[in-house]
């Protein structure tokens, strides 16, 4: 029969099978009410809100409630200590632990736990790259004073030298930056720190800097480093571009220079060829000439001593025609016979129209034509003027 049946004693029964006492006590799972009260007085009991109650009874509720409270206490704790303990490093990140100061391993990616206090951990992203930017009034080689922007980019590549050997590695990694920068610049002069030397500058600035990093143990790797355009400081900006703008007009002049003696030197270089080259020719055709006449000679002297009259004949000849064939005048006389008559013929003049129509076209052969036409004109004129003497 159901405990809640009608005439089923439903005043001695309840649902778990346990008789009702007279005084309230019952068998089976406490009440809900109750036990939130007797919670509540031990939590009073243990901060001294609580009443005291006389007899053992009393002492027995305070002493069960210290109990319980102390229990709750650790439970909390130990909930505490679990979630600080329990941690999660990144795909980027690592993350190093020390144990009673001491290290003792570098964990990566996943879900990890270390034991605080007696664990010590530093997690770090060491795939992300920084940036630290400094600028500065630096000292040139040339004793000039110009202001550097510096951008300098990084990241951790060990992060066991990063937690351990230096104390604040970022910090020195600023001040030997400033050193780098301080070196570099003090040996370089200021055409090339304001002008196309910015790049060099930054490749020897990173070399130095990463140089002085490993000497340190940092665990940093310094990726890139920028230098912005430099400029002269504000109080003297206005010479320095007077300056600058003095040798730009020296750089254009030099320029204009460079390009005239370009164009000048190789023509002057050809003329002076073309001379040494024609002196060459003169030489060898007077040396030719010198060598064919002493060839000459030496056979014309063996056909003198065979006959020398006719060879002494024609040479008179060969002279003669040689000396009239360059005159323009010509000398007729009349016969033995006659008297002797002296003609003067202008021939410069009577074949100069000749001449002047064909100069260009005509070479030696066609001149000698001319002038042996020119002669025999002149011949018939000097007949026809003895004729008219004789008949006279």
């Amino acid at each position: 029969m159901a405990w809640n049946e009608p005439g089923g004693n439903s005043n001695n029964q309840d649902p778990w099978g346990g008789k009702r006492r007279n005084n309230g006590d019952r068998k089976g799972p406490p009440d809900l009410d109750e036990a939130f009260r007797k919670l509540q007085e031990s939590l009073n009991g243990l901060f001294g809100g609580g009443k005291k109650r006389g007899g053992d009874e009393g002492g027995r509720t305070s002493k069960g409630g210290g109990y319980g409270l102390l229990g709750i206490g650790l439970v909390v704790l130990a909930a505490v200590w679990l979630y600080s303990a329990v941690y999660v490093v990144d795909e980027q990140e690592q993350a190093v632990v020390l144990r009673f100061g001491k290290y003792y391993e570098t964990v990566g990616p996943g879900l990890n736990i270390y034991f605080p206090p007696i664990d010590k951990k530093y997690m770090e992203n060491v795939t992300r790259e920084r940036a630290y930017t400094k600028q500065g009034q630096m000292l040139t080689e040339d004793e000039n004073i110009v202001e550097v922007p510096l951008t300098v980019q990084y990241k951790i590549s060990n992060l066991q030298d990063f937690v351990l050997n230096v104390d604040q590695p970022e910090i020195s990694l600023q001040q030997a930056t400033e050193s780098a920068l301080r070196h570099v610049v003090g040996s370089t002069a200021m055409d090339q720190v304001l002008t196309e030397g910015r790049e060099l500058m930054a490749s020897e600035i990173k070399e130095r800097l990463q140089r002085f990093l490993d000497t340190y143990r940092t665990g940093i790797t310094v990726t890139q480093v920028n230098i912005q355009s430099a400029a002269a400081p504000r109080e003297v900006q206005e010479a320095f571009d007077d300056v600058i703008r003095a040798r730009e007009d020296e750089q254009r002049s030099r320029n204009q220079a460079e390009t005239y003696a370009n164009g000048v030197v190789p023509e002057a270089r050809g003329q002076a060829q073309r001379i040494l080259e024609d002196a060459n020719g003169y030489r060898d055709e007077v040396v030719s000439r010198a060598k064919g006449e002493a060839d000459r000679f030496t056979k014309l002297v063996a056909e003198y001593r065979k006959a020398p009259e006719v060879t002494r004949e024609r040479l008179y000849l060969d002279t003669m025609q040689e000396v009239f064939s360059n005159t323009s005048k010509v000398l007729v006389t009349g016969s033995k016979g006659g008297q002797n008559n002296l003609l003067y013929l202008p021939l410069d003049k009577m074949i100069e129209g000749g001449r002047s129509g064909s100069s260009n076209a005509q070479s030696g052969s066609s001149t000698a034509a001319s002038n042996e036409a020119s002669a025999r004109a002149a011949a018939d004129l000097l007949q026809q003027q003895t004729r008219t003497r004789e008949s006279r």
